[in-house]
């Protein structure tokens, strides 16, 4: 059987059906989730990270510079017209509770305006990509604690210690799951970012994203990388089952879509970005995102302080005490992903209260694929492809792909016990 492939120029990582001799795509037990792989023998794999948006056509953007291209009256223009979309931010007065849970802050909660508009989309190097951010609408979530970071390899790992649990990635596919694949193709492993050797067209994603046998958690980027002084850095290679699990044993949830951008927004209606509406206040980056000529061999030039991943809290928390809510890794959502969810919380009228998302996923581009929104970009977001480092914009991503930009952070309800949807 021939595969399938499916373009997802949002995020730029193919996705094949499972073949005879190509690709293959895991199952849970129900068949109720699935996640697209390949082998470096000729089997590539789909990928989950996210960002939203309708299918844009491929195009090469402009000269090759760094994020600073969009300029500084671009910037102006557009935060202006941003903010003439948004109400001011209502947070709810009641007071923290104590003591504070370890490593949590306090989300007071109240009404916001949460999305983004069509003025944002011009610092993006693919127009129309945040269409499924629109229109902006006005929700309400109650109080919150929220993980102050990204959960942490060092965490995660007293997680597995304390469980056993074994991720996604970890688990070796089986030949029930996939009758028609060799069984030499079914080997564990994970989609890798690998940076091309030269400048290519961002027209073709098989050139930098592969599945990589013996990549999960552990080994990020494959079996012989580890975790060997990273134990602050965030924890990749994970699945929404496996984030959902770790949330479960802490006794913690995902936050909701709703949720995680109230937050993210730190009290303030409508900036661009977590920090404000300047890329560089002051001439300095304020998260960890790609700058440079992607997806090239050192094409990130490290002007933000890292080239790649970073651990955690390396950059100012926002007005709430949250780090990294923009780049760094991708976090996974509870919600489902639809691209009209926002649209039809608008046309319901009322202001949305706890929304929790669409009862089911549906992306046009892949309507077999189930997906959950993620939130926040990760650090090869770069405006020569994607800039989803913007606070209002949003992802997507296949419930059992994993990659080495995705990660999460929790919440806690104030005075119930989570439970994971």
């Amino acid at each position: 059987m021939e595969p399938r492939q499916i373009h997802r120029p949002w995020d730029g990582r193919p996705v094949r059906t499972l073949g005879s001799n190509i690709g293959m795509k895991k199952k849970n037990a129900a068949n109720k989730t699935s996640a697209a792989r390949t082998s470096t023998t000729g089997w590539w794999i789909a990928g989950a990270v996210v960002i939203a948006g309708v299918l844009a056509v491929w195009k090469l953007r402009t000269p090759p510079a760094t994020t600073e291209r969009a300029g500084a009256a671009a910037q102006t223009n557009v935060a202006a017209a941003s903010a003439s979309s948004f109400a001011p931010t209502v947070p709810n007065s009641a007071p923290a509770p104590a003591p504070a849970p370890e490593g949590m802050v306090w989300i007071p909660g109240g009404e916001f305006s949460m999305g983004s508009d069509a003025a944002s989309d011009s610092l993006c190097g693919q127009p129309g990509l945040t269409s499924d951010a629109q229109p902006i609408h006005r929700v309400y979530v109650d109080a919150f604690w929220m993980d102050a970071t990204e959960v942490t390899n060092e965490q995660f790992e007293k997680f597995v210690q304390a469980t056993g649990y074994r991720t996604v990635a970890e688990i070796k596919p089986t030949q029930e799951e996939f009758p028609t694949a060799p069984p030499e193709n079914l080997v564990a492993g994970s989609t890798v970012f690998t940076a091309t050797p030269q400048a290519v067209k961002l027209d073709n994603y098989f050139q930098w994203w592969s599945y990589v046998p013996g990549a999960d958690w552990r080994h990020p980027t494959g079996p012989d990388s580890s975790l060997k002084g990273r134990e602050k850095f965030p924890v990749v290679q994970i699945a929404y089952e496996d984030a959902a699990a770790y949330a479960n044993w802490a006794g913690k949830r995902l936050p909701t879509e709703a949720e995680w951008e109230f937050a993210a927004r730190g009290g303030v209606a409508g900036k661009l970005y977590a920090w404000g509406d300047e890329l560089k206040p002051g001439g300095k980056f304020s998260a960890n995102i790609y700058q440079g000529r992607f997806p090239m061999e050192g094409g990130d030039t490290g002007q933000d302080g890292f080239k790649g991943l970073a651990p955690v809290a390396q950059f100012s928390a926002n007005g709430y005490g949250l780090h990294d809510v923009g780049g760094n890794v991708w976090e996974w959502v509870s919600d489902w992903y639809r691209p009209d969810t926002y649209a039809r919380s608008k046309l319901a009228g009322d202001v949305a209260r706890n929304p929790h998302g669409p009862d089911s996923p549906y992306d046009p581009a892949e309507p077999s694929e189930k997906k959950r929104v993620h939130r926040g970009g990760s650090f090869l977001c770069t405006d020569l492809y994607c800039t989803r480092y913007m606070v209002g914009t949003r992802g997507k991503g296949e419930v059992r792909t994993a990659s080495n930009h995705t990660g999460f952070r929790c919440v806690k309800a104030v005075e119930s016990t989570a439970v994971i949807r």
